[in-house]
């Protein structure tokens, strides 16, 4: 069973039973808790889009690993044409779902994983990078889903792992034997951690000799005896809990705190454990992926941006006004320069020893970049254009009260042939996409800070040359310094 349907994923997720806390309740049957389930349903159209003609495009590939057919989600990056194919599988999905479904970021970790097991086997003589080729292949077989957990809880930022007065801080080793390991600490933004299978845990930061107990990567199950998901609030929450005021919108997002409680984690699936060189190349590898995936899915969340203003102008009564056009026009702007880096990324990226391709690390971040500034204005511009009635509608058990829902039916009317009904769907999907806490700020921090954005830039861009075009222009010669008063020749 390589392709899962939708229907084989909801049965999938009963026999996973993590131990999960909801606002402070021990929660069993998470997929079906109000404040998951819609994150579910994302996850869930995944698997659906694939059985269908023009998802399938999008979705399914041939794995060289297994020889079958298999989630685009779970394949390595063998060309830059799957790298591309990825940016517009996920610009897809979220023009289709409109919110996080989660699967690029296991996708992004089995990569970025798999370019720095290689590497390692080769200096050491380890095995790490059979034991992922095998874990992916599992996961190839199954279909199943993976969350990526990247994201440590820090403690105090100005330390080092080694540094820190609570050694549990950011995740590390804590024992370790002939049949495997044991981890101990906890990682923080843990997109859709209930909606997977496995979990393909990765150090977050560099490390460096005293620091390598933290650096540890390896695989396993949501379920596994010792890890705890407890899920972390966000804005409108309210509403999924009252299955109220939600317009038309099936889908949502969560994010975890998942802590491991001394896990056990038997050495088949551990692809790090103490090579502290590896750490930080693994995350970076990671982050630039990432960004690059952000590309695609942020901008396919764009289009829907893009879409709802547009018509919220028309149900407004208000087409073809200039400055409205001009507000879409700097809008589309906005998503296609996000989606054209990591096009671009994807066209200039390059083979790794691996056979996994690694995407331009200076287009993947100024992508990544143009999002976290930009994406908030096209944002703004949306609730510019749509108006007040974005924050502050009446409730659905208002419109259903028979003495007051007859007079909102009456003022809240637009243009004539827009229902009232129809006009209030609207304005509840631009409201969450302008409210929802975890989708604006992983706008600015998903893939991490914008100051990592910015440092990987640097870090990759070639400034010598650039001085070295400008001083041959300029007529500057490099070869031995100018005299004194040479400037003007």
């Amino acid at each position: 069973m390589a392709l899962m349907t939708k229907e084989q994923y909801y049965e999938s997720l009963k026999n996973v039973h993590p131990t999960a806390y909801i606002l402070g309740q021990r929660v069993e049957n998470t997929y079906e808790h109000p404040l998951i389930k819609r994150m579910v349903a994302g996850v869930a159209q995944t698997y659906a889009l694939a059985h269908e003609p023009e998802g399938r495009k999008y979705l399914v590939a041939k794995s060289k690993l297994i020889d079958e057919e298999v989630s685009r989600f779970n394949k390595f990056y063998n060309s830059q044409d799957d790298l591309l194919a990825k940016v517009r599988m996920l610009k897809f999905l979220t023009q289709r779902i409109g919110t996080c479904f989660m699967r690029c970021s296991g996708m992004d970790a089995m990569n970025a994983v798999g370019i720095e097991t290689y590497n390692c086997d080769k200096k050491y003589g380890t095995k790490y990078h059979e034991r992922l080729l095998n874990f992916v292949k599992h996961m190839q077989k199954n279909d199943f889903t993976v969350f990526s957990g990247v994201t440590d809880v820090k403690g105090d930022r100005s330390l080092r792992p080694s540094q820190q007065k609570d050694p549990d801080l950011y995740l590390h080793v804590v024992d370790k034997n002939d049949k495997g390991i044991v981890v101990r600490g906890a990682k923080i933004h843990q997109t859709g951690s209930l909606c997977a299978h496995w979990g393909l845990i990765v150090p977050a930061r560099e490390m460096h000799e005293p620091d390598k107990e933290y650096a540890v990567c390896f695989a396993v199950p949501v379920d596994a005896e010792g890890i705890i998901h407890i899920y972390g609030r966000g804005t409108l929450e309210a509403r999924e809990l009252e299955d109220c005021d939600l317009g038309n919108i099936e889908y949502s997002k969560f994010a975890n705190m998942v802590i491991f409680k001394d896990v056990f984690v038997p050495w088949e699936q551990v692809f790090l454990c103490g090579e502290y060189e590896y750490a930080g190349p693994m995350v970076r590898n990671f982050g630039n992926f990432h960004r690059h995936s952000h590309g695609g899915c942020k901008s396919g969340v764009g289009d829907v941006i893009i879409g709802a203003a547009a018509t919220a102008a028309e149900y407004n009564g208000l087409p073809n006004v200039s400055h409205i056009n001009n507000k879409l026009a700097e809008m589309l702007k906005i998503t296609e320069a996000l989606y054209g880096c990591s096009i671009a990324a994807s066209v200039e990226a390059e083979s790794t020893e691996s056979g996994i391709y690694i995407v331009d690390p200076v287009l993947s971040n100024v992508s990544k970049l143009y999002e976290g500034k930009e994406l908030q204005e096209a944002v703004r511009m949306m609730i510019e254009i749509a108006g007040g009635m974005v924050a502050d509608l009446p409730s659905d058990k208002d419109m259903a009260n028979p003495e007051i829902g007859p007079l909102l039916q009456k003022y809240l009317k637009g243009v004539e042939n827009v229902s009232t009904e129809d006009r209030i769907r609207l304005f509840r999907l631009i409201e969450k996409l302008a409210f929802e806490s975890r989708d604006i700020v992983s706008n600015i921090h998903g893939g991490g800070s914008p100051e990592t954005h910015r440092l990987t830039i640097l870090r990759n861009a070639d400034i010598e040359s650039k001085k070295k075009l400008a001083k041959n222009l300029a007529g500057i010669k490099e070869e031995k310094e100018l005299a004194p008063g040479s400037l003007l020749g």
